[in-house]
C-alpha cells in the first residue's frame, strides 16, 4: 500500500478539480472530454414515436415539444398538428414533455414540468386534451402533481398516484374519486412502487385496469417497518437550491438493505361503480414479492407473478379479482442460482396464453403456456440465449425476438413461425434491436457494430425489407475518420474461455510499449464485449496515449446459466480472478508496459475495482472506482439476496466480498469518486471504506460531488469525472 500523506483522505469537491495539479494533463480540460460523454454528440436516433391505431401513422413531439404532430409511417411525412401548445383553449402549458393517446386516440395525456423521484420514476402536471374541441384541462385541481396515469380501456377514466394515494378522474362526469386513503410518505405507497421495486424491478407502476373497465387492481407498500436512510442536501451550484443556503438539508427514504425487512406488498382490487376495495391474499407463506401485476385479454383473469424472498422460485397465479380465487398456472425454479430478472420483465400476455422466458434448459428460452397453465410448445431452443422477446402476429403465426444466436458478442433479431423455422431479419453480426407496431406488421430496426454507429430503418419483419431509412448517421460517423477500432480476442482463466476487446490509439506504435487501463462492469448477466457502437470516455483516452482493454468475466451474460451461475453466493471471488487473469494478459502482450497497468469501474465495476486491487500480488499501479459498493451488507435486499442470499444464510460470501475487509491488501494508487445524493450506492460505502483505510494509517485520493445522484451527470460533472480520472492515471502511471 501507497501511504501518501497526510493521513487522511484528500477530498476535492468538484468546484475545485481543475485546480489539482497534473503535469501530464495539464493541457486537456473537461471540454475536451465532452464530445465523447455527452448526448449532444453521440449518433443521431429517430424521434421517439408512438405507433397510432391506424397503423399508418405515428406520433411525435416537435419544435422542442411545442407542438404534437401526426406523421405518415412510411413516408415520414407530417399529416397533421395534434396539439399545438400556443393554441390550446382554457389553459395553456409552455412545452409538452411527454404524452400518452386515450385508446381510441380521442383525447391525449399530457405533462409539464417533469420533476424527477427516482431513477425512472417522476412526478409532472398532466392535462388532458380534447382532440376535437382543442380543449386542455388539467387531470387534477386538487393534486398539483401526479405520478404514474393510467387509461382506462375505454379512454374515459385516468388512474393516477399522488401523495402516496390513487385517484380515479372520470372524464365523462368531470370528476375525482379517491381509491385510497392511507398513503403517507415513508408509511405506506399505493399503486406505484417503493424505492427498491422501482430499482430493481424496473418497473414505476402498480395499477392495472380490468379490460371491462369495472375493476382496477394494485398494489400497494406498507414501508413503515423498513429503516430509514437519509443524506445531506447542499445549495450547491448545478441547479443551486437557496433553501440550503446557510444549512443543509437532508431527503429521506426508506431503504432496506440486506438481511433487513421489506416493505410489506398486498394486491387490492377496486370496484369503480361501488366504490368498495378487497384485498386478494395467497395461502404460500413464500412469497416475498410481487414484482408485476398485468390483465390478460379477460377481465376475469389478472396474472400476478410471485418471488420468493431468495428470488430463485418464481410463480404465477390467474387470480379473479371480483371473487379473488386464485390459481396457480405456472412455476419456474432455479436450483443453480437464481430466476433472471427477464423471466419476469419479458412476460407476454396473448388471447390464446402467455409467453415467459425460462433458463430451465440452460439457456435463456420462450415457452408458451395456456392460462391453465399447461405448457403448449418451447418456442426457442438451442446453445444461446434469448435476450427480448417482441411479441406475436397471429395473423402469421410468427413470433418476433432477439438472441445471441450467432455469437455471445451479437445480438440479432429473428422470427420464427408455427413449423419453427428461425429466419433472421437483421444482420446475423453486430447488434440489433427492434420497435414493433401494435399490428406486428412493422417495426424500426437498429443495428450498429464497432465500427459502424446505429442505422434506424423502417422494416416490414414478415420478409426482413426495409421501407425507408430514419437516420443512417453517415454525417456523425464522417466527423471521426481515424478512430481506433476495437479488437476483439478471447484468453484462458482457470479453464473457462472469456471474451474481451483492445482499443489501442489512432497512431499505434508497435514498437512502443503503452500504459493500459483495464475497464470493467463484472456484475451478474451484464456484458461490456459486444460487438455494437458506443463511443466513449475509453476513445478520448486512447488520444492520451492509453491502451484500453475490457474483458467479461464469470458471472456475465449472454453465454447461459451456468457460466452466469458460477458467481452465485460468491460475487467477488471468480471475478476478480479473472480480472487479474486478464491483466496479467495485458501484461504478457509485446506492446504494454507491464509495470503501468490500471483498473477503472463503476457501480459494480467500482467494487470489482477495489476487489481486484486489494488482491494479493495484483499487477496494477493505480485503480479508479466510482460509486462502488464496498460492502454487500450496505446494499438493498432485492439486489443483493439475489446473488448472494441474507447475511445470515450466506455470511462467508458476504465477508470475503466485501471490499472493506481487503483495505490492507491495497497495494496501488487508489482514486475514489461519489455523488453525496447517491440514493442507490450510498456514499457510506466510500466513507466506511475511507474510514478503515485511515485507521490503517493509509489513505486514498477521493472526489466528492455535491448533490449528485449515482449517475453523475449534469453541469459538467461527468466530464470531470472522466478529467480526474485522467489525472489520477497520469501521476500514478507515467
Amino acid at each position: 500500500m501507497k501511504i501518501t500523506p497526510p493521513m487522511i483522505s484528500r477530498i476535492i469537491l468538484s468546484a475545485a478539480i481543475l485546480c489539482v495539479p497534473s503535469i501530464y494533463a495539464a493541457s486537456v480540460k473537461s471540454s475536451d472530454i465532452a464530445p465523447y460523454v455527452y448526448p449532444q454528440n453521440t449518433p443521431d436516433a429517430p424521434q421517439a414515436m408512438a405507433f397510432g391505431i391506424d397503423g399508418k401513422t405515428y406520433t411525435a413531439l416537435a419544435d422542442g415539444g411545442k407542438r404534437l404532430v401526426r406523421y405518415d409511417i412510411r413516408t415520414g411525412k407530417e399529416i397533421a398538428t395534434v396539439i399545438d401548445v400556443k393554441n390550446t383553449r382554457d389553459n395553456q402549458i409552455q412545452q409538452i414533455a411527454g404524452y400518452t393517446f386515450s385508446p381510441d386516440e380521442s383525447y391525449v395525456l399530457v405533462y409539464a414540468e417533469k420533476e424527477p423521484v427516482y431513477r425512472r420514476s417522476f412526478t409532472a402536471e398532466y392535462y388532458i386534451y380534447e382532440v376535437r374541441h382543442n380543449v386542455l384541462s388539467p387531470l387534477s385541481t386538487k393534486h398539483p402533481r401526479q405520478r404514474a396515469p393510467q387509461w382506462s380501456p375505454d379512454g374515459r377514466m385516468i388512474a393516477f398516484a399522488a401523495d402516496g394515494n390513487i385517484y380515479i378522474s372520470k372524464l365523462d362526469y368531470l370528476t375525482e374519486v379517491a381509491v385510497t386513503s392511507d398513503g403517507a410518505k415513508n408509511s405506506v405507497i399505493n399503486g406505484v412502487p417503493d424505492w427498491s421495486y422501482e430499482e430493481e424491478f424496473d418497473t414505476t407502476c402498480s395499477m392495472a385496469w380490468a379490460p371491462d373497465n369495472t375493476t382496477l387492481c394494485y398494489l400497494k407498500y406498507d414501508e413503515s417497518a423498513v429503516p430509514l436512510y437519509s443524506f445531506p442536501l447542499y445549495q450547491g451550484t448545478c441547479n443551486p437550491d437557496d433553501t440550503y443556503a446557510l444549512y443543509p438539508g437532508n431527503y429521506s427514504y426508506k431503504y432496506p438493505v440486506a438481511g433487513e425487512k421489506n416493505a410489506t406488498v398486498s394486491l387490492h382490487s377496486y370496484d369503480v361503480d361501488l366504490r368498495k376495495t378487497k384485498t386478494i391474499s395467497f395461502s404460500d407463506s413464500r412469497i416475498e414479492y410481487i414484482p408485476r401485476i398485468e390483465y390478460a385479454p379477460s377481465s376475469d383473469r389478472l396474472m400476478v407473478t410471485t418471488l420468493n424472498r431468495a428470488q430463485n422460485r418464481m410463480e404465477i397465479y390467474s387470480v379473479n379479482p371480483k371473487s379473488t380465487v386464485s390459481k396457480s398456472v405456472y412455476v419456474d425454479e432455479s436450483r443453480t442460482g437464481w430466476i433472471d430478472p427477464m423471466a419476469y420483465e419479458g412476460i407476454k400476455l396473448l388471447p390464446e396464453g402467455f409467453v415467459v422466458m425460462s433458463e430451465r434448459s440452460g439457456f435463456n428460452h420462450l415457452y408458451l403456456y395456456s392460462y391453465a397453465g399447461a405448457l403448449q410448445r418451447q418456442i426457442t431452443s438451442g446453445d444461446y440465449d434469448v435476450t427480448a422477446y417482441y411479441g406475436y402476429d397471429s395473423k402469421s403465426g410468427t413470433h418476433y425476438y432477439q438472441a445471441a444466436s450467432t455469437s455471445p458478442l451479437s445480438r440479432v433479431v429473428s422470427r420464427i413461425d408455427a413449423k419453427g423455422r428461425v429466419t433472421h431479419i437483421s444482420p446475423e453480426n453486430g447488434s440489433s434491436a427492434a420497435v414493433f407496431t401494435p399490428a406486428m406488421d412493422l417495426c424500426v430496426l437498429s443495428y450498429s457494430n464497432v465500427t459502424a454507429a446505429p442505422v434506424y430503418s423502417l422494416v416490414t419483419p414478415s420478409n426482413g425489407k426495409s421501407v425507408r431509412t430514419l437516420v443512417d448517421n453517415k454525417e456523425y460517423m464522417a466527423r471521426y475518420p481515424r478512430l481506433p477500432r476495437k479488437e476483439f480476442f478471447t484468453m484462458n482463466s482457470d479453464g473457462y474461455t472469456l471474451n474481451g476487446y483492445i482499443l489501442r490509439p489512432a497512431d499505434f506504435d508497435a514498437s512502443r510499449r503503452y500504459p493500459v487501463i483495464m475497464y470493467q462492469y463484472s456484475g451478474p448477466g451484464s456484458q461490456e464485449v459486444l460487438d455494437r457502437w458506443r463511443m466513449d470516455w475509453d476513445y478520448f483516452f486512447t488520444t492520451q496515449g492509453y491502451v484500453i482493454i475490457c474483458v467479461d468475466g464469470r458471472g456475465t451474460g449472454g453465454r447461459g446459466a451456468a457460466f452466469k451461475h458460477t458467481v452465485y453466493r460468491r460475487l467477488g471471488q471468480y471475478e476478480t480472478i479473472d480480472q487479474i487473469n486478464a491483466a496479467r494478459y495485458a501484461a504478457s502482450l509485446p506492446f504494454v508496459d507491464s509495470d503501468r497497468i490500471g483498473i477503472f469501474g463503476w457501480s459494480y465495476g467500482g467494487y470489482e475495482a477495489l476487489m481486484a486491487a486489494s488482491e494479493k500480488g495484483a499487477p496494477y499501479r493505480a485503480a479508479v472506482a466510482v460509486a462502488p459498493v464496498t460492502s454487500w451488507r450496505y446494499y438493498d435486499t432485492i439486489y443483493t439476496e439475489r446473488y448472494m442470499l441474507t447475511p445470515a444464510e450466506n455470511s462467508e460470501g458476504y465477508d470475503f466480498g466485501a471490499p472493506i475487509n481487503r483495505t490492507s491488501a491495497l497495494d496501488c494508487d487508489l482514486l475514489i469518486m461519489h455523488g453525496t445524493a447517491d440514493d442507490n450506492v450510498h456514499l457510506m460505502n466510500t466513507m466506511q471504506y475511507v474510514s478503515v483505510l485511515e485507521s490503517q494509517g493509509s489513505t486514498c485520493d477521493m472526489l466528492l460531488f455535491p448533490n449528485m445522484n449515482h449517475s453523475i451527470y449534469g453541469c459538467g460533472s461527468r466530464s470531470i469525472v472522466y478529467l480526474k480520472m485522467l489525472q489520477h492515471f497520469n501521476r500514478s502511471m507515467r
